[in-house]
């Protein structure tokens, strides 16, 4: 799943500090823009899997845009999208046969594509929006 991660530039004393809107109470830092990236997946990760064992349900997500109009990020931060695969925690993926008219299939591959997703992923992300 993608998330949307707001990033605060690091200095020579302090490291990159990272927030993940859409995942009240998950954060992470790094002393560089790398290390930030790679630990803000391990605290996205270790953060579902708390939510999956307390049977949580996972927030509502907003979009990137709705978050950079939030005032509490106007000022100094840095936007960044991670992808992390979180489903394992959230019960196992069913394979499923499914038919859709060739010309529609086409154009959720091709938006998939475009948006760096697989068809899976796009089809299970714009059913969860659907049902909200």
């Amino acid at each position: 799943m993608k998330f949307t991660i707001a990033i605060e530039a690091g200095t020579k004393k302090a490291a990159f500090g990272v927030v993940v809107p859409d995942l009240p109470g998950c954060f992470s830092a790094g002393d560089t823009i790398e290390q930030a990236f790679d630990n803000v997946r391990e605290a996205i990760d270790a953060h579902c899997e708390m939510i999956a064992e307390d049977k949580g349900e996972l927030p509502k997500t907003r979009s990137m845009t709705d978050w950079q109009r939030d005032p509490q990020f106007k000022k100094g931060w840095t936007w960044g999208i991670v992808d992390v695969p979180i489903e394992k925690y959230f019960g196992p993926a069913e394979k499923i046969n499914i038919t859709v008219p060739a010309r529609v299939l086409r154009r959720i591959d091709a938006y998939a594509q475009k948006n760096g997703e697989t068809r899976s992923g796009f089809l299970v992300r714009a059913a969860e929006k659907a049902m909200q």
